[in-house]
């Protein structure tokens, strides 16, 4: 991205109507009910001083959150902050495919907090399913090899250990049955 013409996103931002926004499927984000009506008071106060990222999704004429999940959920459960904000939220609109948005969701999130590691190994095997090799996926997430193994485990899936190469593992010594039964 070391063109000239290059304009980040944020010197975009759109409002919005709450209704064309809606949550992506992987988010591994998760924030606790104190932070979330701390994360309330906070908009209450401040307003809005960050946009929520999104992809545009032209067909339906959606917008599908990136990055900013809970500052929508405080629009769509508190009234007041949807009254005052007139129902609009300020948007930074993003023109990435799905596992490039994932990859951007997974950075955000890791930047600012904590993920929950069940949906972050889901977004792994989304990742693999799409067909993103482990380097990718260490490459756009910001993992190394072993962090991707040990959340590739807790899925448990054997189809995601495919491009995983194993060592020769030690094998029992076979005895002759007969031997052992002959003492």
């Amino acid at each position: 991205m070391g063109n000239e013409n290059y304009k980040s996103p944020v010197y975009n931002i759109i409002a919005v109507p709450f209704e064309k926004i809606v949550p992506n499927t992987y988010n591994p984000n998760s924030v606790a009910p104190p932070e979330m009506r701390l994360l309330y008071d906070s908009i209450k106060e401040d307003g809005y001083t960050m946009p929520i990222v999104c992809y545009h999704a032209k067909k339906q004429d959606l917008y599908i959150i990136v990055d900013g999940f809970h500052r929508w959920r405080v629009m769509k459960e508190y009234s007041d902050i949807y009254e005052r904000e007139k129902g609009l939220l300020p948007v930074s609109v993003i023109d990435k495919g799905l596992s490039n948005r994932m990859a951007s969701t997974v950075r955000h999130n890791r930047a600012r907090g904590s993920h929950n590691v069940d949906l972050m190994s889901n977004i792994i095997k989304e990742l693999h399913e799409l067909g993103r090799s482990d380097t990718w996926i260490a490459a756009h997430l910001g993992m190394d090899r072993d962090e991707i193994l040990r959340l590739k485990q807790i899925t448990g899936l054997a189809a995601l250990f495919r491009d995983v190469k194993f060592g020769q593992a030690w094998r029992p010594v076979e005895e002759d049955m007969n031997e052992n039964n002959e003492k």
